[in-house]
């Protein structure tokens, strides 16, 4: 086994983990990247259906979920929006606008922002190890020893300072493990629970008819709980509950908490409704409610709402039925599609454990912890991967 040595060894060439080599390289530091797949940047490959929202220009702490809201303040601060902007425009990569602040590479490519990645650490010679699997990593005084296998081939290097930017439990087909999660555990460090984030729901019982009668089906809606709303699209499928608006609430709901539907947000049906009867009254409902959805969307309300009735004939009662059920549709999810369907880990290593500043340990001196195996979950739209930018470029300051 050979011995060699590097200013750091970072775990994980994802977002975290290349922004971090490469900032590092800037600063003259050489550093060993060690990934367990046969390519660098697998989750980045597939964000956003391969085209890769690698950020969002309204991207502030409030965005994200952590037992401490304040943590990720100062890494927001040292590594902004504008220097992710900055950043991959230098290296050719200019963004557009899709909704809600999200950026995209003008090419809809997420293979060229991991090409930019690839070219710098070649530039910077900086060394990385593909089909790396970590067999184990100990410290003896300020020194960790990292122990590795590739191709059956036992390695292992020493270095002062160790990085783990390994991501968290989502899409094991990816690689992901929870071997951040172990190292903490390892080194005495406290971890926050973790479950899926930015995860499809599922729903079980009669109410599954309804819903799967209409899957495929996408309805621009409001959902909340008690404590956030979110405004996009929702998508029924066979199963359950997915698209945007239902992704972004999935973090914040708790097991078997009830949410509510607002399947009109912008509008009030009942108004909406007197309006219209005065000058058509013998439009039937249902001809009236395609305006605001699919034929096959409103056919599906026929066990619900009085569809068949023209809106002259609607009773007051008929309206309160209407009204409850476009503005408070309420839904009680089974559970979710579990981590090979989410986006994200909510949980991780807790932030009380590290510097904010730093993103090192507080326990153990030389290792760094970032991107999402950290109690920091972005929601959905570009904030993860700001949140990766951010610490991989903290952290490699600090080394």
């Amino acid at each position: 086994m050979g011995t060699s040595q590097y200013d750091a060894v970072i775990i994980g060439a994802g977002a975290c983990g290349l922004m971090c080599a490469v900032q590092a390289g800037f600063l003259g530091k050489r550093v060993l990247l060690l990934e367990k797949n046969d390519k660098v940047g697998a989750k980045i490959l597939i964000s956003g259906g391969g085209r890769c929202n690698y950020t969002n220009l309204y991207c502030a702490a409030e965005n994200f979920i952590s037992q401490n809201p304040h943590f990720i303040k100062s890494a927001l601060a040292a590594w902004t929006v504008d220097d992710s902007l900055q950043f991959f425009e230098t290296y050719g990569i200019t963004g557009h606008e899709k909704t809600l602040g999200q950026l995209f590479p003008t090419t809809n490519n997420a293979k060229d922002i991991v090409q930019v990645f690839i070219d710098l650490c070649q530039q910077l010679q900086q060394t990385i190890v593909l089909n790396a699997t970590l067999t184990g990593i100990n410290k003896t005084q300020d020194i960790f020893t990292v122990n590795y296998q590739v191709n059956g081939k036992n390695e292992s290097t020493q270095t002062q300072n160790l990085v783990i930017a390994s991501g968290g439990l989502p899409i094991a087909k990816m690689g992901a493990t929870d071997f951040g999660l172990k190292i903490a555990k390892q080194f005495g460090l406290a971890i926050t629970h973790t479950a899926p984030a930015l995860v499809p729901l599922t729903i079980t019982g009669k109410a599954l008819d309804w819903y799967a009668n209409l899957s495929g089906n996408s309805v621009y809606a409001q959902v909340s709980n008690g404590n956030i709303s979110f405004e996009e699209n929702i998508l029924f499928t066979h199963w359950g509950l997915s698209g945007p608006a239902i992704l972004q609430i999935s973090s914040y709901l708790q097991p078997g908490e009830i949410f509510t539907i607002n399947l009109l947000p912008k509008q009030h049906i009942k108004t909406l409704i007197e309006n219209e009867r005065k000058v058509n009254g013998k439009k039937l409902l249902s001809n009236y409610l395609t305006q605001f959805y699919t034929r096959k969307f409103v056919d599906a309300l026929c066990d619900i709402l009085p569809i068949e009735k023209n809106l002259a004939s609607l009773s007051n009662a008929d309206l309160l039925t209407i009204d409850n059920f476009i503005h408070h549709f309420l839904v009680t999810p089974a559970g979710n599609k579990g981590y090979d369907k989410a986006e994200v880990m909510r949980g991780g290593v807790c932030t009380q454990e590290l510097s904010s500043k730093t993103l090192e340990s507080k326990k153990v001196k030389g290792l760094y912890f970032g991107g999402e195996c950290v109690d920091v979950t972005g929601w959905l739209g570009g904030y993860n991967f700001q949140w990766a930018w951010a610490s991989g470029y903290v952290i490699a300051q600090n080394l």
